[in-house]
């Protein structure tokens, strides 16, 4: 069964570069624009993994893995938060929340995300 992998992020063209490459590595991908829909969809079909934006339109990414942590049935599942909020400060914020991981936007291709993903669904 595929894995499915719930990517939370405004930006179309990244939205969609990510999505491409995880159905190319047969990977199940749902898609939200901002913050409460991102929940939404979280808390509806249960995703293997949520890829995270913080900067969103309405609940900032920091709103959004706060109510994934709190929820009893999705609390388990892990976030990788993608941003290029680099300061040491959000970063600590997001790991202290619960993120699996923390990947800098400016600073990865997507085949690393892939690897991430990998990584922590393997574990």
């Amino acid at each position: 069964m595929k894995k499915k992998i719930l990517i939370v992020e405004d930006d179309k063209f990244l939205r969609e570069l990510i999505a491409k490459k995880l159905i190319f590595n047969d990977y199940e991908v749902i898609e939200a624009v901002d913050g409460e829909e991102g929940i939404t969809k979280a808390t509806e079909n249960k995703p293997d993994l949520v890829l995270l934006d913080l900067i969103l339109p309405g609940i900032d990414g920091f709103g959004v893995l706060a109510r994934i942590k709190e929820n009893m049935t999705i609390k388990e599942t892990p976030v990788i938060v993608l941003s290029n909020l680099s300061q040491q400060g959000d970063i600590e914020k997001v790991m202290q929340l619960g993120a699996a991981d923390f990947l800098i936007k400016a600073h990865f291709i997507p085949g690393e995300i892939i690897d991430k993903i990998r990584r922590i669904l393997d574990k």
